[in-house]
């Protein structure tokens, strides 16, 4: 999904009526959603008496230099969260976005990956909530999107000498979810008939696979595949190399064989799950794996010359 501020750059001639006030869940640069907001202001009111400019703004954010906020757009200086505060409220942002505008900054400002990965999950978590709380997202459409909890706790049944109780859940999922995460996931599980619980012997084994709902919104997909994504870096400095096999390619492909690679990594997984799902059969597992494959662009693609 394009946001308003990719569609301003890439099409600089749209009418200056069509300028639409920016919102902020649609963006992933603060820099971008301060310029469009500043446009926007400024463009809304050109004919009244007193046009919108820097010192307007620097006014409304407490702010005693014009030009501070050309000089943040330009990313010719950092926000500090002091001053993320007073730029919120210049922007008349409220307290949920206002909330929001200071995860996107400090996502965007982080200099360590291994910061702005967890900045990233934790704006893309609370944009979800959020989305949530105003019935952006039907909850019923969330509830049967497993996260990540859901899907160990549902691997952990091939898996052998496994008690289903929320303290040794706990244990096993190395204390990365808290009990009542747990309590949910499997509630969550058993609902949808994933799991289901023997009401004699209690002992959990897998169920019918659920119907998946008919639209998941991207955003809640985008969250899972971060939550697993994260794992993966928290493991990078938590286990040893023995326990993990990590590497990286850095590669220039043209857009078909960037194609034919993203094919041949679908089918090596869906091979890899067959040969799994087979094994499961025969014996029970001794630990639960996350394998990700990621293959994602690190560079624009470059303009073609003339012939």
């Amino acid at each position: 999904m394009e946001n308003q501020a990719t569609q301003l750059s890439q099409n600089p001639a749209i009418s200056t009526t069509s300028v639409l006030a920016p919102i902020l869940s649609d963006y992933m640069d603060f820099r971008l959603f301060l310029a469009d907001f500043y446009q926007f202001k400024k463009e809304s009111t050109k004919r009244s008496l007193r046009p919108y400019n820097y010192a307007i703004f620097s006014a409304a954010a407490d702010i005693k230099s014009p030009n501070y906020l050309k000089m943040i757009i330009e990313g010719k200086r950092n926000l500090s969260m002091d001053m993320v505060a007073k730029f919120a409220k210049a922007c008349g942002l409220n307290k949920a976005q206002s909330d929001e505008f200071k995860l996107l900054v400090t996502f965007n400002q982080a200099e360590d990956p291994a910061d702005r990965n967890y900045a990233l999950k934790q704006l893309s978590e609370y944009r979800v909530q959020q989305k949530l709380k105003h019935g952006e997202f039907d909850r019923k459409v969330f509830e049967k999107v497993p996260n990540w909890i859901g899907w160990i706790i549902y691997a952990l049944v091939d898996q052998e000498g496994v008690t289903f109780e929320t303290a040794k859940l706990k244990e096993l999922l190395r204390g990365k979810a808290s009990e009542s995460e747990i309590d949910q996931a499997l509630k969550n599980l058993l609902m949808s008939g994933e799991l289901q619980k023997d009401p004699a012997t209690g002992v959990i084994s897998k169920g019918k696979p659920s119907e998946a709902p008919e639209e998941i919104p991207s955003a809640l997909i985008r969250q899972l595949q971060m939550q697993l994504m994260y794992l993966g870096l928290e493991s990078l400095y938590q286990d040893a190399p023995t326990e993990r096999e990590f590497g990286s390619l850095t590669l220039s492909l043209t857009q078909a064989e960037f194609e034919e690679l993203k094919f041949k990594l679908r089918q090596m997984r869906k091979s890899l799950h067959k040969d799994n799902s087979i094994a499961r059969t025969q014996g029970k597992g001794e630990r639960v794996y996350q394998l990700n494959l990621q293959l994602f662009p690190v560079s624009n693609a470059s303009k073609k010359l003339d012939a």
